[in-house]
């Protein structure tokens, strides 16, 4: 009988902790590293991460820590650090396991570059794969039904050693190659979810909010095919199945930003104000000169950049709603 492989997941944020139990829920030991100070020991005392996800009691195997080097003796790890620190963290580790599975949602800040080719760079002998999806936190650590897509640049063999592991009865990965369409698909609706919030601020209703999602789902198609993403990837569950999701709810820490800029308070406060990321507000600024680059037409992307800078909500919608009218397909 061959060896279980072992695994760890980097970052106690809610997302890496919710993630941590579900890979415990069947009784497999699973390492969890901490960044914060204190972190790990209330962790492993208490059962509970009352500072990132005070819903779950943790599962008996999870095992959480402050030492990155334990993590790099593992065979799997799952890298769930917010996006823009994803490069930092992996740098930090003395060494990498064989399978990287990237769980964050955004682009880097200055390079423009997608997180797998980050990761790649700084472990080109890992095998790279991609974790996204239409998930929310809580209800992947309380069991709730999930599907996700898990892209693997390892190919078959890398899906044949991960998926075991990672699925359970309650949380389904489905199989994909395009590593790149699973990231601007989760990359995008974090954008989205920031102006869907915005309409519901505004109170402008529930047909603005299709509308835009509408939209907004036909800029990610457009930016994900200049990037060479398959549309059948942006069309599954970590393209419009996460979008639908994060434009919809206040669950979203994006659609929850943008909801307060709709409502009048001002982005600089907001962000401050925040212990947890939304990463949408970083990657926009990020999204909107990759656009420009490839000669892609964002304007719902623009309009957030434009909020986070300081506009005023209605004025962004109004310029929106103003724009010349064309046929539907067509670049706007």
């Amino acid at each position: 009988m061959s060896k279980a492989l072992t695994i760890g997941v980097v970052g106690a944020g809610a997302w890496g902790t919710a993630l941590a139990q579900m890979l415990a829920s069947d009784g497999r030991d699973v390492l969890l590293w901490a960044l914060e100070d204190g972190l790990a020991d209330t962790i492993n005392t208490s059962r509970c991460n009352d500072l990132y996800l005070p819903s779950a009691v943790l599962a008996p195997g999870i095992q959480a820590t402050d030492d990155l080097a334990r993590i790099a003796a593992l065979d799997i790890a799952l890298i769930v650090t917010p996006a823009q620190h994803l490069g930092s963290v992996m740098r930090a580790m003395p060494a990498l396991p064989r399978d990287l599975v990237l769980c964050s949602k955004g682009i880097e800040a200055g390079s423009g570059r997608m997180m797998h080719d980050v990761a790649h760079d700084i472990a080109p002998a890992s095998d790279i794969a991609v974790l996204s999806g239409p998930t929310f936190a809580h209800e992947v650590a309380a069991g709730l039904p999930t599907a996700v897509t898990l892209a693997c640049g390892g190919g078959a063999q890398q899906w044949e050693r991960l998926s075991p592991v990672i699925a359970r009865p309650t949380f389904r990965p489905y199989y994909s190659e395009d590593l790149v369409g699973a990231e601007v698909g989760g990359s995008v609706k974090n954008v989205l979810a920031i102006a869907c919030g915005v309409v519901e601020g505004l109170r402008l209703g529930q047909n603005a909010r299709a509308a835009l999602i509408s939209r907004g789902y036909a800029e990610m198609l457009r930016f994900g095919e200049a990037l060479g993403a398959s549309r059948d990837t942006l069309a599954g569950l970590c393209g419009l199945g996460d979008m639908v999701l994060t434009c919809s709810s206040t669950s979203s820490r994006n659609f929850s930003l943008g909801k307060a800029l709709g409502e009048g308070q001002s982005a600089a406060s907001l962000m401050a104000d925040r212990r947890t990321v939304a990463e949408g507000a970083h990657t926009a600024p990020v999204l909107r000169d990759l656009a420009v680059r490839l000669n892609v037409a964002m304007p719902i992307v623009d309009a957030v950049c434009r909020l986070l800078d300081g506009g005023s909500a209605g004025a962004v919608v109004q310029d929106l709603l103003t724009r010349p009218l064309k046929a539907e397909g067509t670049d706007p």
